[in-house]
């Protein structure tokens, strides 16, 4: 009802046009419904990317733990080989070049290792990799002529026979790490 006169009220849109106040309130449930569809999106586009970053860092830390785990085993195996040579004629160029190369192979695996794997991992690497350098040192220096005191062939053996323990370890809490096999 529109009066007009001196004390009249003032008329609004709504009085003038019969309405639009369900319009207006149906355009901002409007709004308001897409706005939270959006928030909604937003969320479920991070928790995707969430899960992807999750799978992604379980990806890397499987290609790295196996990698490192099969340098160290090279390493390993190379430094027996080795103890052979010596032992059975004499080492030569190829048998250096191939220690070597397994010794700096496991290098930057345990380098990779050290960015990426979590303390309880990279605890049991910091084992192995202080293994295979004590025996890697005790080789050279017999390789030399030059052995410490109580340096042999065969502490040097058996020091390399113990860093097979220490891969077991590693591999263990590796496995446990990236829950392959269940803690014990």
């Amino acid at each position: 009802m529109v009066q007009r006169g001196r004390h009249a009220p003032e008329a609004t849109r709504a009085d003038l046009q019969p309405g639009l106040e369900v319009e207006q309130g149906s355009l901002g449930g409007s709004i308001l419904t897409q706005r939270g569809s959006e928030r909604a999106k937003r969320r479920e586009i991070e928790l995707v990317r969430g899960h992807e970053e999750i799978r992604e860092n379980r990806s890397l830390r499987r290609t790295c733990y196996a990698e490192l785990n099969r340098d160290a085993r090279q390493f390993t195996t190379a430094l027996n080989h080795h103890l052979h040579v010596m032992r059975e004629r004499g080492v030569g160029d190829s048998d250096i070049e191939a220690l070597e190369a397994a010794k700096d192979a496991h290098r930057g695996r345990y380098s990779e290792a050290q960015m990426i794997a979590p303390d309880e991992v990279l605890k049991q690497a910091s084992v192995v990799n202080q293994a295979l350098n004590k025996v890697y040192g005790q080789v050279k220096r017999l390789e030399r002529g030059a052995p410490e005191p109580g340096e042999t062939m065969e502490t040097a053996a058996r020091a390399q026979y113990e860093v097979w323990d220490n891969l077991r370890a590693m591999r263990t809490t590796m496995r446990q790490e990236l829950v392959v096999t269940p803690e014990e």
